[in-house]
């Protein structure tokens, strides 16, 4: 039988071989197990193929073993309090008898119904009801939200989310998007406590590391492990995708036919989607970002012929699409891995 292959490309998919961010993962379960909770929600952000997932699935697991935990996953574009209680309800057996026996949430398509009772009027208030319930049981709820979108569910939600928490109800949260997403339900009127909840960037892995697990997964020297490491740039999709591709290749060197697979896998999984929805202006403006791994703005505006203000909007979409790092200011820094060689292949 062929051995499968360590490294994956689909999204949604578990690799059997990843880099887990464990300083992260440790801080927010460490950070959520406190007798004191000090922050009870949490934003995981980045581009498409920065291991989101795999890290909010990570913590998840993490929750899970302890045994005064429950945990819900829920979904941005469903009812999403009615399905957090139903739920409660179908999954945790203290508080199926708690419900049949105290509300009457027929009229949610919840639980049975009960005759002797008024049916709830409000979804909400059986809700803070059942988390009052499950803080005497000392238990604590976490909502797992991933690929959030701004819904007008979601937006009712942690409106009612800040309401439960300023009751010390055991609520928790932790949600995973992309920056626009997450920046879209930052900047919607009301939501303070979205907008100082602690954001987490998926910011590149440890080319050590991705190194150390080259050379150990697939056999290779300490210098091509090198050297497929630094192509990485750190992007956890690329490392998939050069594992994977070299997995496949059964060489011990880098070839232009793994190039060309994992430029086409980038191209057809992550950057046709980014270059799609990039403005014409910002597309203009990287065919010149990509002609060196970092630059000066002043050299950019030199070669380009624009001003300051010129280049301010196309910046600061370009950083919130994950393009470019914008952290050092005055320098601009290309972040995903064979940017290049893609703008050369899109302007052919």
């Amino acid at each position: 039988m062929t051995e499968r292959n360590p490294y994956a490309i689909s999204f949604g998919r578990i690799p059997t071989q990843y880099i887990s961010r464990n300083l992260l993962i440790d801080d927010i379960v460490d950070t959520l197990n406190s007798d004191v909770v000090e922050e009870q929600a949490f934003k995981l952000t980045g581009i498409r193929g920065t291991g989101k997932t795999v890290t909010l699935t990570a913590i998840e697991k993490q929750i899970k073993e302890y045994n005064n935990w429950i945990v819900v996953d829920l979904k941005s574009n469903s009812a999403i309090t009615n399905d957090l209680v139903a739920n409660l309800y179908t999954n945790v057996p203290f508080l199926t008898k708690f419900i049949d026996t105290n509300l009457n949430l027929s009229a949610f398509g919840i639980g049975i119904n009960i005759s002797k009772k008024s049916p709830a009027a409000s979804i909400d208030v059986a809700l803070e009801q059942i988390l009052t319930e499950i803080r005497k049981k000392k238990k604590r709820v976490l909502i797992v939200i991933d690929e959030v979108r701004k819904t007008d569910a979601l937006i009712d939600f942690i409106q009612e989310f800040q309401i439960l928490i300023r009751k010390d109800l055991p609520i928790y949260l932790i949600v995973a998007g992309l920056y626009e997403d997450v920046e879209s339900i930052e900047n919607t009127d009301g939501l303070t406590f979205f907008l100082r909840a602690t954001k987490c960037d998926m910011t590149p892995l440890n080319i050590g590391i991705i190194r150390e697990d080259y050379k150990k997964t697939l056999g290779l020297s300490e210098e091509v492990a090198y050297d497929l490491a630094v192509m990485t740039k750190g992007y956890a999709f690329a490392y998939q995708a050069f594992g994977k591709y070299m997995w496949e290749s059964k060489e011990k060197k880098i070839t232009g036919m793994v190039l060309a697979q994992v430029d086409e896998a980038l191209a057809q999984k992550v950057y046709d989607k980014i270059w799609s929805e990039l403005k014409p202006k910002d597309r203009w403006f990287m065919t010149f970002i990509v002609q060196k791994d970092s630059m000066n703005v002043s050299e950019l505006l030199d070669m380009t012929k624009k001003k300051h203000n010129e280049w301010s909007e196309p910046r600061k979409r370009l950083i919130d699409k994950g393009v470019i790092d914008g952290s050092n200011r005055g320098m601009i820094i290309l972040r995903l891995p064979r940017f290049k060689e893609y703008v050369e292949n899109m302007n052919l």
